[in-house]
Protein backbone atom coordinates (compact mmCIF):
# COMPACT_ATOMS: atom_id res chain seq x y z
CA UNK A 1 0.00 0.00 0.00
CA UNK A 2 1.82 3.47 -0.87
CA UNK A 3 1.84 6.32 1.50
CA UNK A 4 -0.67 8.49 -0.45
CA UNK A 5 -3.12 5.51 0.19
CA UNK A 6 -2.45 5.16 3.89
CA UNK A 7 -3.32 8.96 4.08
CA UNK A 8 -6.61 8.67 1.88
CA UNK A 9 -7.64 5.30 4.33
CA UNK A 10 -6.91 7.53 7.23
CA UNK A 11 -9.00 10.33 5.88
CA UNK A 12 -11.61 8.13 5.75
CA UNK A 13 -11.30 6.28 8.60
CA UNK A 14 -10.88 10.05 10.32
CA UNK A 15 -14.04 11.25 8.62
CA UNK A 16 -16.16 8.43 9.99
CA UNK A 17 -15.26 8.40 13.54
CA UNK A 18 -16.44 11.93 13.45
CA UNK A 19 -19.69 11.10 11.63
CA UNK A 20 -20.33 8.24 14.35
CA UNK A 21 -19.17 10.44 17.12
CA UNK A 22 -21.38 13.47 15.91
CA UNK A 23 -24.72 10.79 15.92
CA UNK A 24 -23.55 9.45 19.37
CA UNK A 25 -23.79 12.85 20.48
CA UNK A 26 -26.93 13.66 19.07
CA UNK A 27 -28.68 10.66 20.18
CA UNK A 28 -28.05 11.66 23.83
CA UNK A 29 -29.14 15.02 23.57
CA UNK A 30 -32.99 16.16 23.29
CA UNK A 31 -33.22 19.14 20.99
CA UNK A 32 -35.68 21.07 23.71
CA UNK A 33 -32.90 20.89 26.50
CA UNK A 34 -29.57 21.72 24.86
CA UNK A 35 -28.83 24.79 26.55
CA UNK A 36 -26.01 24.33 24.77
CA UNK A 37 -27.32 24.52 20.97
CA UNK A 38 -30.64 26.82 22.17
CA UNK A 39 -29.16 28.78 24.68
CA UNK A 40 -31.52 32.20 25.35
CA UNK A 41 -30.40 35.54 24.56
CA UNK A 42 -32.27 38.77 25.01
CA UNK A 43 -35.40 39.21 26.23
CA UNK A 44 -37.12 39.18 30.13
CA UNK A 45 -37.63 36.65 32.71
CA UNK A 46 -40.64 37.73 34.46
CA UNK A 47 -41.08 36.14 37.81
CA UNK A 48 -42.68 36.08 41.32
CA UNK A 49 -41.73 37.06 44.79
CA UNK A 50 -44.24 36.25 47.66
CA UNK A 51 -44.05 36.47 51.43
CA UNK A 52 -45.61 33.06 51.63
CA UNK A 53 -42.69 31.69 49.51
CA UNK A 54 -39.01 32.78 51.66
CA UNK A 55 -37.15 31.14 48.87
CA UNK A 56 -38.35 33.64 46.52
CA UNK A 57 -37.39 36.51 48.82
CA UNK A 58 -33.56 34.99 49.36
CA UNK A 59 -33.12 34.83 45.70
CA UNK A 60 -34.65 38.54 44.70
CA UNK A 61 -32.00 39.72 47.97
CA UNK A 62 -29.03 38.08 46.83
CA UNK A 63 -29.52 38.92 43.16
CA UNK A 64 -28.27 35.44 41.75
CA UNK A 65 -30.77 35.49 38.68
CA UNK A 66 -29.56 38.95 37.33
CA UNK A 67 -25.41 37.71 38.34
CA UNK A 68 -26.36 34.20 36.21
CA UNK A 69 -28.58 35.85 33.07
CA UNK A 70 -26.60 38.83 32.37
CA UNK A 71 -24.36 36.67 30.01
CA UNK A 72 -27.28 36.38 28.06
CA UNK A 73 -28.40 39.51 28.18
CA UNK A 74 -31.59 38.58 30.06
CA UNK A 75 -33.23 40.94 32.21
CA UNK A 76 -35.02 39.86 35.19
CA UNK A 77 -38.50 41.48 35.98
CA UNK A 78 -39.78 40.60 39.70
CA UNK A 79 -43.36 40.68 40.26
CA UNK A 80 -45.19 40.41 43.49
CA UNK A 81 -48.01 37.84 44.35
CA UNK A 82 -50.06 38.56 46.97
CA UNK A 83 -51.74 35.44 46.77
CA UNK A 84 -51.37 32.33 45.09
CA UNK A 85 -54.79 33.68 42.90
CA UNK A 86 -53.08 36.43 42.08
CA UNK A 87 -49.83 34.24 40.89
CA UNK A 88 -51.76 32.21 38.84
CA UNK A 89 -53.89 35.06 37.21
CA UNK A 90 -50.57 36.09 36.03
CA UNK A 91 -49.35 32.89 35.04
CA UNK A 92 -52.56 32.72 32.67
CA UNK A 93 -52.26 36.03 31.77
CA UNK A 94 -48.15 35.33 30.51
CA UNK A 95 -47.41 38.03 32.89
CA UNK A 96 -44.97 35.73 34.63
CA UNK A 97 -43.23 32.59 33.31
CA UNK A 98 -42.32 31.51 36.99
CA UNK A 99 -45.10 31.91 40.12
CA UNK A 100 -45.48 30.64 43.04
CA UNK A 101 -48.60 29.18 44.89
CA UNK A 102 -49.71 26.69 47.47
CA UNK A 103 -50.27 23.41 45.99
CA UNK A 104 -54.63 23.18 45.49
CA UNK A 105 -54.24 26.61 43.88
CA UNK A 106 -51.80 25.05 41.10
CA UNK A 107 -53.86 22.12 40.68
CA UNK A 108 -57.18 24.42 40.51
CA UNK A 109 -55.60 26.52 38.02
CA UNK A 110 -54.24 23.39 35.68
CA UNK A 111 -57.93 21.68 36.53
CA UNK A 112 -59.46 24.63 34.66
CA UNK A 113 -57.78 25.09 32.09
CA UNK A 114 -54.12 26.74 32.73
CA UNK A 115 -51.50 25.32 30.91
CA UNK A 116 -48.80 25.63 33.93
CA UNK A 117 -46.54 23.05 35.14
CA UNK A 118 -45.31 22.72 38.87
CA UNK A 119 -41.47 22.23 38.47
CA UNK A 120 -40.18 22.32 42.36
CA UNK A 121 -41.83 22.07 45.62
CA UNK A 122 -40.30 25.26 47.59
CA UNK A 123 -41.39 24.29 51.26
CA UNK A 124 -43.96 22.16 53.56
CA UNK A 125 -45.27 24.75 55.65
CA UNK A 126 -48.06 25.32 58.31
CA UNK A 127 -49.12 28.47 56.72
CA UNK A 128 -53.33 28.50 56.78
CA UNK A 129 -55.56 28.23 60.11
CA UNK A 130 -58.47 29.83 61.02
CA UNK A 131 -58.34 32.63 62.95
CA UNK A 132 -60.71 34.69 65.56
CA UNK A 133 -60.82 37.51 67.62
CA UNK A 134 -60.39 36.57 71.12
CA UNK A 135 -63.66 38.40 72.73
CA UNK A 136 -65.73 36.52 69.62
CA UNK A 137 -66.66 33.27 71.44
CA UNK A 138 -65.57 31.47 68.07
CA UNK A 139 -63.44 28.26 69.49
CA UNK A 140 -64.19 25.58 66.89
CA UNK A 141 -64.78 25.28 63.91
CA UNK A 142 -68.78 24.41 64.93
CA UNK A 143 -68.97 27.92 65.94
CA UNK A 144 -68.85 28.93 62.35
CA UNK A 145 -72.47 27.91 61.55
CA UNK A 146 -73.81 31.45 61.02
CA UNK A 147 -71.08 33.25 60.97
CA UNK A 148 -69.10 35.19 57.84
CA UNK A 149 -65.41 34.44 56.95
CA UNK A 150 -62.67 36.29 55.08
CA UNK A 151 -60.70 34.36 52.70
CA UNK A 152 -59.05 34.13 49.60
CA UNK A 153 -60.48 31.96 47.34
CA UNK A 154 -58.04 30.12 44.73
CA UNK A 155 -56.05 29.70 47.86
CA UNK A 156 -54.68 27.53 50.27
CA UNK A 157 -56.82 29.27 53.61
CA UNK A 158 -59.75 29.25 51.62
CA UNK A 159 -59.61 25.21 50.61
CA UNK A 160 -58.12 25.08 54.43
CA UNK A 161 -61.75 26.75 55.67
CA UNK A 162 -63.57 23.88 53.45
CA UNK A 163 -61.90 21.02 54.27
CA UNK A 164 -62.14 21.99 58.18
CA UNK A 165 -65.97 22.74 57.94
CA UNK A 166 -66.21 19.35 56.12
CA UNK A 167 -64.17 17.77 58.74
CA UNK A 168 -66.62 19.41 61.56
CA UNK A 169 -69.40 18.51 59.49
CA UNK A 170 -70.55 22.21 58.68
CA UNK A 171 -72.51 22.66 55.91
CA UNK A 172 -70.85 25.46 53.38
CA UNK A 173 -73.94 27.09 52.91
CA UNK A 174 -74.10 27.86 56.62
CA UNK A 175 -70.87 30.47 56.53
CA UNK A 176 -70.88 33.27 54.94
CA UNK A 177 -67.39 33.24 52.65
CA UNK A 178 -66.27 37.03 52.16
CA UNK A 179 -63.33 36.80 49.03
CA UNK A 180 -61.15 39.05 50.49
CA UNK A 181 -57.26 39.20 49.35
CA UNK A 182 -55.26 37.79 52.85
CA UNK A 183 -54.63 41.04 53.85
CA UNK A 184 -57.90 42.70 53.41
CA UNK A 185 -59.36 39.90 55.43
CA UNK A 186 -56.85 40.30 58.56
CA UNK A 187 -58.38 43.63 58.19
CA UNK A 188 -61.47 42.79 58.03
CA UNK A 189 -61.23 40.25 61.49
CA UNK A 190 -59.86 43.26 62.94
CA UNK A 191 -62.54 45.64 62.38
CA UNK A 192 -65.09 43.37 63.42
CA UNK A 193 -66.46 43.06 59.73
CA UNK A 194 -65.81 39.58 59.59
CA UNK A 195 -66.52 37.03 62.31
CA UNK A 196 -63.08 34.91 61.22
CA UNK A 197 -60.54 34.81 58.80
CA UNK A 198 -58.90 31.94 57.08
CA UNK A 199 -55.32 33.25 57.55
CA UNK A 200 -52.18 32.63 55.24
CA UNK A 201 -48.45 33.66 56.86
CA UNK A 202 -46.65 36.17 57.36
CA UNK A 203 -49.74 38.14 57.77
CA UNK A 204 -51.20 35.44 60.28
CA UNK A 205 -48.49 35.39 62.59
CA UNK A 206 -48.80 39.52 62.80
CA UNK A 207 -52.06 39.04 63.65
CA UNK A 208 -51.53 36.55 66.40
CA UNK A 209 -49.24 38.76 68.12
CA UNK A 210 -52.01 41.44 67.88
CA UNK A 211 -53.85 39.31 70.10
CA UNK A 212 -56.11 37.32 67.35
CA UNK A 213 -56.56 33.52 68.18
CA UNK A 214 -55.42 30.97 65.91
CA UNK A 215 -58.60 28.27 66.60
CA UNK A 216 -58.32 25.99 64.46
CA UNK A 217 -54.90 24.02 63.50
CA UNK A 218 -54.29 20.78 61.02
CA UNK A 219 -51.10 21.23 59.38
CA UNK A 220 -52.64 18.12 57.04
CA UNK A 221 -55.13 20.39 55.79
CA UNK A 222 -51.96 22.44 54.12
CA UNK A 223 -50.85 21.86 50.64
CA UNK A 224 -46.80 22.71 49.91
CA UNK A 225 -45.55 25.57 48.19
CA UNK A 226 -45.36 25.03 44.52
CA UNK A 227 -43.15 26.67 41.83
CA UNK A 228 -44.87 26.94 38.58
CA UNK A 229 -44.12 27.88 35.26
CA UNK A 230 -46.22 27.87 31.95
CA UNK A 231 -45.76 25.44 29.57
CA UNK A 232 -44.51 27.84 26.65
CA UNK A 233 -41.71 28.99 28.82
CA UNK A 234 -40.81 25.28 29.21
CA UNK A 235 -40.90 24.87 25.95
CA UNK A 236 -39.13 28.11 24.52
CA UNK A 237 -36.82 28.57 26.98
CA UNK A 238 -35.38 25.35 29.12
CA UNK A 239 -32.25 26.73 29.61
CA UNK A 240 -33.31 30.04 31.75
CA UNK A 241 -35.57 27.38 33.12
CA UNK A 242 -33.21 25.62 34.67
CA UNK A 243 -31.15 28.14 35.89
CA UNK A 244 -34.35 29.49 37.86
CA UNK A 245 -34.32 26.05 39.79
CA UNK A 246 -30.62 26.13 40.20
CA UNK A 247 -31.52 29.06 42.28
CA UNK A 248 -34.03 27.55 43.91
CA UNK A 249 -31.41 25.78 45.35
CA UNK A 250 -29.11 27.68 46.07
CA UNK A 251 -31.64 30.06 47.98
CA UNK A 252 -32.65 26.34 49.75
CA UNK A 253 -29.04 25.39 50.67
CA UNK A 254 -28.48 29.50 51.80
CA UNK A 255 -31.67 29.40 54.08
CA UNK A 256 -30.72 26.52 55.89
CA UNK A 257 -26.96 27.76 56.38
CA UNK A 258 -29.14 30.98 57.26
CA UNK A 259 -32.74 31.08 58.86
CA UNK A 260 -32.02 34.27 61.30
CA UNK A 261 -31.15 35.96 58.02
CA UNK A 262 -33.63 34.59 56.41
CA UNK A 263 -36.31 35.77 58.45
CA UNK A 264 -34.24 39.17 58.48
CA UNK A 265 -35.37 39.07 54.76
CA UNK A 266 -38.95 38.08 55.32
CA UNK A 267 -39.40 40.70 58.09
CA UNK A 268 -37.95 43.73 55.79
CA UNK A 269 -40.11 42.75 52.82
CA UNK A 270 -42.95 41.97 54.67
CA UNK A 271 -43.09 45.10 56.70
CA UNK A 272 -43.44 42.97 60.08
CA UNK A 273 -41.79 42.27 63.28
CA UNK A 274 -38.58 40.50 63.06
CA UNK A 275 -40.24 38.29 66.27
CA UNK A 276 -42.56 36.94 64.17
CA UNK A 277 -40.64 36.50 61.00
CA UNK A 278 -38.94 34.33 63.26
CA UNK A 279 -41.98 32.41 64.48
CA UNK A 280 -42.81 31.98 60.70
CA UNK A 281 -39.61 30.48 59.44
CA UNK A 282 -38.17 28.61 62.52
CA UNK A 283 -41.93 27.53 63.47
CA UNK A 284 -44.14 26.96 60.76
CA UNK A 285 -42.23 26.78 57.79
CA UNK A 286 -40.06 23.48 56.71
CA UNK A 287 -37.67 24.71 53.81
CA UNK A 288 -35.97 21.40 54.19
CA UNK A 289 -38.21 18.93 52.03
CA UNK A 290 -38.11 16.94 48.43
CA UNK A 291 -38.04 19.64 46.14
CA UNK A 292 -38.94 17.00 43.49
CA UNK A 293 -43.06 16.90 43.09
CA UNK A 294 -43.78 13.89 43.48
CA UNK A 295 -45.90 10.94 45.77
CA UNK A 296 -46.01 13.48 48.82
CA UNK A 297 -47.58 16.11 47.24
CA UNK A 298 -49.84 13.89 44.82
CA UNK A 299 -51.42 12.50 48.02
CA UNK A 300 -52.29 15.63 49.12
CA UNK A 301 -53.84 16.82 46.79
CA UNK A 302 -56.09 13.67 45.72
CA UNK A 303 -57.92 14.90 49.31
CA UNK A 304 -58.19 18.01 48.40
CA UNK A 305 -59.08 17.88 44.76
CA UNK A 306 -62.69 16.43 45.49
CA UNK A 307 -63.75 19.93 47.52
CA UNK A 308 -62.77 21.90 44.08
CA UNK A 309 -66.05 19.58 43.33
CA UNK A 310 -68.31 19.85 45.89
CA UNK A 311 -67.56 23.22 45.97
CA UNK A 312 -68.01 24.11 42.34
CA UNK A 313 -64.35 25.53 41.76
CA UNK A 314 -64.35 22.76 38.68
CA UNK A 315 -66.89 20.90 36.93
CA UNK A 316 -65.96 17.81 37.15
CA UNK A 317 -63.47 15.18 39.20
CA UNK A 318 -62.19 14.42 35.39
CA UNK A 319 -60.71 17.92 34.91
CA UNK A 320 -59.43 16.97 38.68
CA UNK A 321 -57.98 13.51 37.63
CA UNK A 322 -56.22 14.64 34.47
CA UNK A 323 -54.99 17.79 35.97
CA UNK A 324 -53.59 15.78 38.75
CA UNK A 325 -51.38 13.20 36.14
CA UNK A 326 -50.13 15.93 33.71
CA UNK A 327 -49.38 18.81 36.38
CA UNK A 328 -45.70 17.77 37.80
CA UNK A 329 -43.03 18.26 35.51
CA UNK A 330 -39.53 17.13 37.54
CA UNK A 331 -37.24 17.13 35.03
CA UNK A 332 -35.41 20.55 35.67
CA UNK A 333 -35.09 19.85 39.51
CA UNK A 334 -33.71 16.41 39.12
CA UNK A 335 -30.80 17.57 37.41
CA UNK A 336 -30.39 20.97 39.53
CA UNK A 337 -27.18 22.28 40.53
CA UNK A 338 -27.28 24.63 43.26
CA UNK A 339 -23.33 25.16 42.64
CA UNK A 340 -23.99 26.69 39.32
CA UNK A 341 -25.23 30.11 41.17
CA UNK A 342 -23.70 32.79 42.99
CA UNK A 343 -20.68 31.31 42.95
CA UNK A 344 -18.76 34.76 43.21
CA UNK A 345 -21.28 35.69 45.98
Amino acid sequence: MTRLTLLRTASVAAALSLGLSGCMAGENTSTGNNAAEAATTGGTLNIDFATYNPLSLVIKEQGWLEEELADQDITVNWVQSAGSNKANEALRAGAIDVGSTAGSAALLARSNGSPIKTIEIYSQPEWAALVASPDSGITAVEDLRGKSVAATKGTDPYFFLLQALESAGVDPAEVTVQNLQHADGRAALANGAVDAWSGLDPIMAAAEQDGAELFYRNIDFNSYGFLNATESFLEEKPDVAQTVVNAYEKAREWASDNPEDTAAILAEVAAIDPAVANSVILERTNLDVDPVPGDAQREVLEKIGPVFVESGDVSSQDQVDSALDSLFDDSLVKKADASAVGASS
